[in-house]
């Protein structure tokens, strides 16, 4: 019997990630000590304050049954108060927040509550790649904002066809983004609000590494821009804040009607978050927040080291404000596929591909910080030596 898929599962490409990291297991499998700075999987464990929290509650019954879709009160109440404290933005708990499965499964679901076949979502290029997928299970089609050195790596507004603007029907942005480690500013957030309004543009945003900031910097939120709760929601995330990536949750905040759109999706399809996982990110946004700073410091020295090896070794790398990312430019004579298949293959480090975020991260690779110090020094010292047989390897045709 011949199994027939769905033509949307035939048209889905594989995760970015999957692929890489079976070539990783593979080798792994055969002995070979890989070094990746593939996936932001913070490496830094959750804080024991938090772990703390979810092991008492794990021990009551009550946190045993089936949680509800939009999440704890207490819960919903304590983004709120963070939100207030952290960006000085307002929100009704009851209206305005709805707790995620982690901010990836929000994402991956809104697209259904906006998108008909046929329909245009704007996707940044490059971009983390749920924003197309979500769309593209939706029925819609994604149509590329190019993000370039050139423009900051932010989107041109103003050179998108007016035809594609009259389709659209939602606007995708990421700041602090990724993959580029590239920042926003609050009047950029204006900007996108008019652009918004004008086009009768639902937005979306998603934010989840405004807490991993550096030199002093903090990024701000789409929210706060004068008008923003009426165009858009923001999607954030525990994983990066608090080290809790295991744990799946996060949130949406923002405009009412889109945040109950969502909700109701959601409670036809899934069952809530754990309630002592709720109950752990209550800690974690309610206790003490040193532990953010602490995490930023080691990413920060991990950064700083990072960028100065690149930059030796002819990479043409920026030093990002936030986020877990390096975006370096790859050496003349490579794609971004080519050099991430030789470093694998000749030293055994992983780097991933600018084109696997979009056509526009063709002639870059992106680092992760998140790889324990000895074995970001080892993979620095590997691509060292890699570059320097690759240099004296010119000079013997030259």
């Amino acid at each position: 019997m011949k199994i027939r898929l769905a033509q949307r599962i035939e048209k889905l490409p594989p995760y970015l990630f999957v692929g890489i990291t079976r070539k990783i297991a593979e080798k792994r499998a055969k002995g070979e000590d890989v070094i990746t700075f593939a996936i932001g999987d913070p490496d830094i464990p959750t804080p024991p304050h938090i772990i703390d929290r979810l092991c008492q509650a794990a021990k009551d019954p009550v946190n045993h049954r089936y949680p509800e879709s939009e999440g704890l009160p207490e819960l919903r109440q304590a983004i709120a108060e963070w939100y207030q404290k952290r960006f000085g933005v307002s929100l009704d708990p009851n209206k305005e927040v709805l707790p995620l499965l982690g901010a990836k499964e929000g994402i991956a679901h809104i697209a259904f509550c906006f998108i008909d076949p046929g329909d245009i979502a704007l996707v940044p290029d490059p971009a983390y790649p749920v924003y197309a997928i979500g769309t593209l299970l939706a029925g819609g089609e994604s149509y590329y904002l190019p993000l370039t050195a050139e423009n900051n790596f932010l989107p041109d507004f103003n050179r998108i066809p007016e035809d594609i603007t009259q389709r659209a029907r939602l606007l995708w942005l990421n700041y602090p983004n990724n993959p580029t480690g590239a920042v926003a500013e609050l009047d950029f957030f204006e900007r996108t609000v008019e652009f918004a309004r004008q086009h009768n543009l639902p937005v979306c945003h998603d934010a989840p590494y405004s807490e991993v900031a550096f030199d002093g910097y903090q990024p701000v939120s789409f929210l706060q821009a004068d008008g923003a709760k009426e165009v858009g929601v923001e999607f954030h995330s525990l994983s990066k804040s608090f080290n809790m990536p295991g744990w799946r949750i996060g949130m949406a905040v923002g405009n009412a009607a889109m945040i109950n759109a969502l909700k109701t999706l959601k409670s036809n399809v899934d069952s809530g978050i754990p309630q002592a996982i709720q109950y752990a990110a209550i800690e974690a946004l309610g206790g003490p927040q040193d532990c953010i700073q602490e995490h930023n410091a080691i990413y920060q020295r991990r950064r700083d080291l990072v960028v100065e090896t690149l930059n030796k070794l002819g990479f043409e790398a920026k030093t990002p404000k936030a986020s877990l990312y390096v975006w370096a430019k790859v050496p003349k004579g490579y794609n971004s596929v080519d050099l991430a298949t030789d470093l694998l293959e000749q030293v055994n480090v992983v780097v991933i591909p600018g084109i696997g975020y979009g056509p526009s991260g063709e002639g870059y690779v992106r680092l992760s910080l998140t790889i324990p110090d000895a074995s970001l020094v080892k993979g620095l010292s590997r691509l060292a030596g890699w570059r320097n047989s690759k240099n004296r390897f010119t000079a013997k045709i030259a």
